[in-house]
């Protein structure tokens, strides 16, 4: 212990960096357990898409869409996520929708800012397009 204490007087900046990570580290796991939106991994995503008719909302640029989504996922723009327009969406406010990004972590903003905006049952895919693929699932292009 007194080595460690050492270490940190002696290095500040390191111990530092090594305090902040670990509490971005907590911030995350916390939050993700307190958020009103829930995560849904790849295989639940397809039960929600084949037996509830899911809407699968990417929320990625246009040039990652065009390179491959989900098969019937929409795309939502950029500049319509940035104002928070989900009017194209109204229609389907009662249906599940599961909000897919490029890694997992910009879909909660996305998908809170929906549930703030009524919609009923709004969810993110866990580990975003990167876990769609890992898993060897079906992308359109």
């Amino acid at each position: 212990m007194d080595q460690l204490i050492e270490f940190a007087s002696n290095n500040i900046i390191l111990a530092g960096i090594w305090v902040a990570l670990v509490a971005l580290l907590v911030y995350s796991f916390v939050s993700g357990l307190t958020s009103s939106v829930k995560e849904v991994n790849t295989h639940e995503l397809t039960l929600l898409m084949n037996k509830q008719d899911a809407v699968v909302l990417d929320a990625r640029t246009p040039k990652e869409f065009k390179a491959g989504h989900i098969l019937g996922a929409r795309q939502i723009k950029p500049e319509e996520l940035k104002s928070r327009d989900f009017k194209k969406l109204e229609n389907q406010k009662d249906k599940p929708i599961i909000v897919v990004c490029a890694m997992g972590t910009s879909a909660r903003s996305v998908a809170s800012a929906m549930a703030k905006a009524g919609f009923s049952d709004v969810k993110m895919l866990k580990g975003g397009m990167n876990a769609w693929q890992s898993a060897n699932l079906p992308v359109a292009k």
